[in-house]
């Protein structure tokens, strides 16, 4: 395995442990510390040090070390109207662009999805997510769309979870699927359209 895919790996390994808040909002940490959470090498992990730390998730500060950024009140309100308006086009993008291969793993996506739902799997849904997210990055031709959208992702994700309950992520899912479906369809109007359902649903939730 590569470097750069390890890196990738360690990036989810403490992307999930920030978004599930299993590192808490204002904690110090060592880099000693996320060696050992994320169990990959230390090159692999300063470079998702970096990424998190551009993202807004991790500050670095010198003299101190790394401190788990804070939730502030506004946050919330920021993030999700910034994604409002770059997701829908983000979707009709995708839904016009994907490949077959895009839309199958899409599909399977959506599966994993429900499966947690099912289950009341609120750790699960983040992950498939996640993947939904980087699907979706991998095929919207748009990089400069892609790249605003990544941190605010993520920074939804910790405050949905903050707040999260099974009821949350199954209306969460079934939007998600909606956009899902539209995507498999190639309708890019669809697409926009649910995306922009899903968005105002956790804004409002």
């Amino acid at each position: 395995m590569h470097n750069r895919s390890q890196a990738h790996l360690a990036y989810l390994a403490l992307e999930r442990l920030i978004v599930t808040l299993k590192l808490k909002p204002g904690t110090l940490v060592t880099e000693r510390r996320l060696l050992e959470l994320a169990t990959f090498g230390r090159t692999p992990v300063r470079e998702a040090i970096q990424k998190l730390a551009w993202q807004g998730l991790i500050e670095i500060r010198a003299r101190v070390g790394l401190q788990i950024t804070t939730i502030r009140p506004g946050d919330r309100i920021d993030v999700m109207q910034t994604r409002r308006q770059l997701e829908p086009l983000a979707a009709a993008l995708v839904a016009e662009h994907a490949n077959a291969e895009a839309r199958e793993a899409m599909s399977a996506c959506a599966r994993q999805m429900m499966e947690c739902a099912d289950k009341g799997d609120l750790e699960g849904f983040l992950v498939a997510d996640k993947m939904f997210d980087e699907m979706m990055e991998e095929t919207c031709p748009n990089r400069f769309l892609t790249a605003a959208l990544a941190p605010l992702q993520t920074h939804a994700r910790r405050i949905w979870y903050a707040s999260a309950s099974p009821e949350k992520m199954e209306a969460s899912v079934e939007r998600h699927v909606k956009v899902i479906r539209s995507i498999e369809a190639a309708d890019g109007f669809a697409a926009a359209a649910a995306m922009s359902q899903l968005m105002d649903y956790l804004a409002e939730s």
